[in-house]
């Protein structure tokens, strides 16, 4: 990515892949600050909404959008010829929308994945969804991650994330890019960590929900939110991750917004379990996409294969996919063989 747009924002062209409330926010905050933006929506809707009232009706109702924001459903048009390319698009479709760019980016584009998730069939994490489909090296790529509900940054809420690339000068260059008087953002070089905080806390917020649904009260849910995030750690670890970025914003940041926000997708999938709706019924009310859903069952099998233990995130995937019962998935979390409470190391 090139330094033009130091001095002259509308000289960067950015492409935001991705038009739900994440991406909108992202594409917006971006343009205004003045870079070229162009979104590239699924929803021909969203494209026709934004053109004509400067709103996201369908994920981002009420916000006002830049006119310097672009929208587009040409993905090809929206993604070739930029600087900069910003995927937010849901985990499960990540795939399938990188290999249609294939060969159509631009050999200095540099890609920033603000999607959380871990591919099901693969276990891949969203970085290495996008070097297996566009075969881009490391140093081209960096993930944002953090405590940012979409809704609150759109309200200029103050807000604080993290950019992390293995390139630490694209992730310096990104830091500048991205940030506002309202949205400051720090970087990491630990790539995998940020990615893993970021997806792996949406399966414990699922939980956390049920809990919550259940009435369990605040000594049950600051006891989840911890040993849930040494779950995380003990992946992030196995997979290479530096176990302070789970200190962090991407770690403990994101998973404590997530486990008690109302504005969270995962934990409000959680509550309605507790109260006995069908999670197909739950998915089927949804306009937009609860990651953990998905995500439950990658970090299961994923786990299983790296033969790492996370009880809570096992019973999550069961009551999902098995049709364990909430209350007896606790009781079985509450009996197991007690234990010293820190890892060795």
């Amino acid at each position: 990515m090139r330094h033009r747009h130091d001095q002259d924002p509308a000289a960067t062209r950015i492409g935001v892949i991705g038009a739900g409330s994440w991406g909108t926010v992202l594409a917006d905050l971006l343009a205004v600050k003045g870079f070229s933006v162009d979104l590239w929506a699924f929803e021909r809707e969203v494209v026709e909404q934004i053109h004509t009232h400067r709103e996201n009706r369908f994920f981002l109702p009420g916000i006002p959008l830049s006119p310097r924001l672009t929208a587009s459903s040409n993905l090809a048009e929206a993604a070739s010829g930029k600087d900069l390319l910003v995927v937010v698009v849901p985990s499960h479709v990540i795939r399938e929308t990188m290999t249609a760019l294939t060969g159509r980016l631009d050999a200095r584009t540099s890609i920033v994945s603000a999607s959380k998730g871990i591919e099901n069939q693969t276990h891949l994490t969203m970085t290495g969804v996008l070097k297996d489909t566009l075969k881009i090296a490391d140093d081209r790529l960096a993930v944002l991650s953090g405590p940012s509900f979409a809704a609150e940054v759109a309200k200029k809420y103050p807000t604080v994330v993290t950019v992390a690339s293995r390139n630490p000068a694209l992730a310096r260059l990104l830091q500048q890019v991205f940030a506002t008087p309202y949205f400051r953002v720090y970087t990491c070089d630990d790539t995998i960590g940020v990615e893993l905080g970021g997806s792996v806390k949406n399966v414990i917020a699922i939980a956390a929900g049920i809990v919550d649904g259940l009435g369990l009260g605040l000594n049950t849910r600051a006891a989840l939110i911890t040993r849930g995030m040494t779950e995380i750690r003990r992946l992030g670890k196995r997979m290479g991750a530096n176990p302070r970025t789970f200190t962090g914003l991407a770690g403990f940041g994101d998973l404590i917004l997530t486990c008690t926000g109302d504005l969270s997708r995962n934990h409000a999938v959680g509550r309605k379990i507790a109260s006995g709706q069908p999670l197909s019924d739950i998915l089927a009310q949804m306009r937009m996409v609860a990651e953990g859903v998905r995500t439950a069952k990658s970090v299961y099998n994923l786990s299983n294969h790296l033969g790492v233990e996370m009880p809570i995130c096992h019973q999550i995937y069961r009551i999902l996919y098995e049709d364990l019962g909430p209350r007896e998935a606790l009781f079985q979390l509450m009996t197991r063989d007690l234990k010293q409470e820190l890892d060795e190391d």
